[in-house]
Parts: C-alpha cells; structure tokens; sequence
C-alpha cells in the first residue's frame, strides 16, 4: 500500500484546505515500513553532546591540524599560562617567547620554506585560538610578526629579503613589528602623513606611528609610507637606524601582556633595496589571497590590507579561543558556587547564557573553519573575512561580559582571569579594522556602494 503525497493550499472560494496530490511522489504506510526493516521499531542514533565542541569540529579537522592544534595547546598552557597574571599586572612582555614560539614552528606557521612549516590556514587558525584561550596580548605579539611582518616580505619581497629576513624571524630570533596606524589617522590610511622621498640609492622617511604591537621591543619593522607620487609603498627598517625609535605606550588597560609603543621616524634614510617591490597602494580590488604554501602572486593593486587580512582571519579564531576560555571557567564557578543552597548553575539565567555562549562559539568556529578552506583554495573574498572577524570578535566580547557577571563580584578580580579577556577583546574588538568599518566594508559589498570616506 502506498500513500501519495500532497500539499496543502488553501481555497480562498471554499474557505477550506485543499489537499493537491503532488504527481511522481508516493509514501510508504507505516506497516509496510515495519515490514521492510523486519518488525524491528526505529531507533534515533544520537551520540553524546560535547559542550567544549558542540557541532563536532574535530571531525572536520585533518589529522595534522588536529597534531598542530594539541602541540600549540601543549604549549600555550604550560608554558603561557603560568607568565600571564605577571605579565598583565606589571604591564610586561617576556621576549624568550619568541624563541620558544619559533621552537614550535608557531611563527609565519603557514609559510612553506624560510624555516617555516608550511601548514593550511585553518592550523594557523587553531593555533592563535590556543594563544588566545591564554591571552590577546600573546596572540597580538604572534600574529604581527607571522601576518603583518613575515607575510609581507614573504609576499611583496624580493627573494633576497625573505632569505635575509624571514629565517631570524622564523626562529624568533628577530622580532618584527607593522607600522600603518597614525596618530591621527586609523581607520583612514589613505590620509596618511609619514612620507618617503627618493634621496639617491636610498628614501627619507619621516613621520611617526602609534599603537604599534612589538615596536618596543623589535629589531624589524615594515613601515607603510607615502611617496612623493602620492603612493603608499611598504620598507623594511631596522632598529639602530639613525633618527628611528620605538617608545613605548604605558597605561593601557587591555592587552599589558605584549609590548606596544610607536615608532618615530626623524629623517630616517633607509637603502632603495629595502623597499618592497611588489606591493603598491591601499585598494583591495584584488585581494592578495594566495596562500602561503604556494609561490606567491603578485597584484601592483595591493597595499598593506592583503596583509591585514590575513592577520584579521586569525582573529576571528584567536577571539573565539578567549570567549571558550570565560565559558569554561564561568562553567566551573557556577557548578561550585551555591546559593540558596543550589548550585548557580541550576538556575534558568545563567543555563541561558551557558547555552548562548557555546552555541555562538559553535557556529564561530564553524564560520572560520569555512574561510580557511576557501582561503587554503584561493576561493575567499575580502568581505568574508570581515564577516568572521566582526561577528566573532563582537560575539567574543558579548560572552566575556557576561562569563564576568557569572561570577558577580569575583568576576572583576583577575585571578579568575575573565576580567582580563574582557579588557583585551574591547582592543580587538577596534583594532585590525573597527566593528563598525567592518559593518561597512560588508556593507559594500552588498550594495556596490562605499558609505565611508577615503579609499574604497
């Protein structure tokens, strides 16, 4: 016996439900289902649910991802954790990190050669999720110098500067750090005021950047500046040359585990060859995407937000790898805490915010996993990246807020480390492209039509 199948409208003349059979379409009977599978009743096979991996990443994951995410995760809590609530308070950045990141192979991770091992995007990603489940700062320190130092000589270098550059940076052995970001101008590069002028074999640069991730501490920095022809063009500076320094920032209330400061830039004369040769300008029309393990492409089009880019794709794994942090802590203290003589965890509000916590971490997590896979197949388009960094970050910092407030008053004291994460990710929140500028570079891409002044 059969049924067939129909759909249902409704009779505007009758004023009553019409069943219109829907041709080439039958149903089996229930009895005749129970036949097929012997008498034997339908069972639903579910498996056991994994808060700390709610929609099953794992098994997305290769094997060599999941290697690369267990060995970074090795690390980062045995050797990261134990420095971050000395770090934070004396407002510190242990350099010996470097090195030891460069031991483990975390440094320009996807890059293949130059000392580097050349794993996809999605293990870079993991990677700054498992620096981040520790701290922003150590993440913000990593991520300068593999995306925003070791990706553009990598990709925008000629090949003598990567050989002479990019192995010390590899090892940790020299650390780099990225100037874009003015004094007076953030998120408008295209009104940029640090020049370049040709002087014989060799341009002048002047001017000055700030809120620079490494500049106290490094021995290389990729400086943006503008041309005499009104170009933005990348160089590659060292410390000791003569009117460069590197101050640091002091008070920050976010992000005191990694060192920040500006870089000061006073007739600055650095040689025609440490000039990046294959990067030209700020517009994205053709995003740089080609991925690390392949020979790089080049694009004349391209400035300082190919690179950017990939430094706001890690982001978008690092964030998440902090709001799981607060999750799991917040987990902990409301199972043990009881008040009214139940634990904090039994009542409905903090199950809620328990439940919306995992569940945008989940779907985060998802969201990045699907942009390295399309980056790693040069598939990506600038505004996806956008899209995960934007609604990571902000889901991030929402989760952070609210993991503090689980532990009411103990949430403001930094032993419980929420309170730190929560300061961190309002910086991350801002940097590397602003919510909003995000919100509109998204916007863009909907519309056709740029809603922001500057370089579209």
């Amino acid at each position: 016996m059969s049924i067939r199948l129909c759909r249902t409208l409704h009779s505007p003349v009758l004023g009553r439900p019409l069943a219109i059979p829907i041709p080439g379409l039958t149903a089996r009977s229930a009895s005749s289902d129970t036949k097929a599978r012997g008498n034997a009743p339908a069972k639903s096979k579910f498996v056991k649910f994994d808060w700390k991996d709610p929609l099953n990443l794992e098994s997305l994951l290769t094997e060599d991802e999941i290697s690369v995410r267990d060995a970074a995760h090795q690390y980062c809590q045995t050797k990261l954790f134990p420095r971050v609530l000395h770090a934070a308070r004396n407002e510190v950045f242990h350099r010996d990190i470097f090195p030891e990141m460069g031991e483990m192979g975390m440094l320009g991770a996807t890059i293949e050669g130059y000392g580097c091992p050349g794993v996809s995007s999605v293990a870079y990603g993991l990677i700054a999720r498992e620096v981040e489940r520790v701290d922003s700062g150590y993440r913000s320190a990593m991520s300068v110098q593999s995306s925003l130092v070791m990706y553009p000589i990598y990709a925008y270098g000629t090949e003598e500067q990567r050989q002479k550059y990019l192995p010390d940076l590899a090892k940790g052995v020299k650390v780099g750090a990225f100037g874009l970001t003015e004094p007076n101008h953030g998120s408008d590069p295209g009104s940029m005021e640090t020049t370049a002028k040709k002087r014989g074999d060799a341009y002048i640069l002047n001017g000055s950047k700030t809120w620079i991730t490494n500049s106290p501490i490094a021995d290389v920095f990729v400086v943006w500046a503008k041309t005499e022809d009104g170009n933005i063009r990348g160089f590659i500076l060292e410390k000791g040359m003569e009117g460069l320094t590197a101050p640091p920032i002091h008070g920050k209330f976010s992000l005191r585990a990694s060192a920040t400061g500006m870089i000061m830039m006073d007739e600055v004369e650095v040689p025609a060859e440490n000039l990046l040769p294959n990067v030209e300008g700020l517009k994205v029309l053709i995003v740089l995407f080609s991925h690390f393990n392949r020979t790089p492409s080049y694009d004349i089009r391209q400035g300082p937000f190919g690179c950017l880019n990939n430094a706001r794709y890690g982001i978008s794994w690092g964030a998440l790898g902090a709001a799981e942090f607060c999750v799991a802590q917040a987990r902990d203290y409301t199972l043990n805490r009881k008040q009214f003589g139940v634990p904090l965890a039994s009542f409905q509000l903090i199950q809620k915010k328990l439940a919306d916590a995992v569940s945008e971490i989940a779907l985060g997590l998802q969201a990045s996993l699907q942009v390295g896979r399309l980056k790693d197949a040069n598939k990506i388009a600038p505004e996806m990246i956008s899209i995960v960094k934007r609604n990571n970050v902000g889901k991030s910092l929402a989760i952070a807020r609210e993991c503090r407030d689980m532990l009411g008053g103990n949430g403001i004291s930094d032993e419980y480390h929420i309170i730190r994460h929560v300061m961190n990710l309002e910086a991350v929140n801002t940097y590397e492209g602003t919510h909003d500028v995000h919100a509109l570079i998204i916007g863009r891409g909907v519309t056709g039509i740029p809603a922001f002044g500057g370089v579209a």
